[in-house]
């Protein structure tokens, strides 16, 4: 089952498929980041990795 790779919370295989990068991260989901800015949040946890 995917989680988030931030906080480790279950997301759906529907919001994997959306919001995870090329490689199947998830970096931001719902528990941990604003709904309005996963994708944004995502983006920039990816940048400092």
């Amino acid at each position: 089952m995917p989680e988030c790779d931030h906080c480790g919370a279950h997301v759906s295989d529907r919001f994997a498929r959306v919001f995870a990068d090329k490689s199947g991260n998830v970096r931001a989901c719902p528990s941990c980041s604003a709904n309005a800015g996963i994708a944004e949040v995502a983006r920039e946890r990816a940048h400092k990795v």
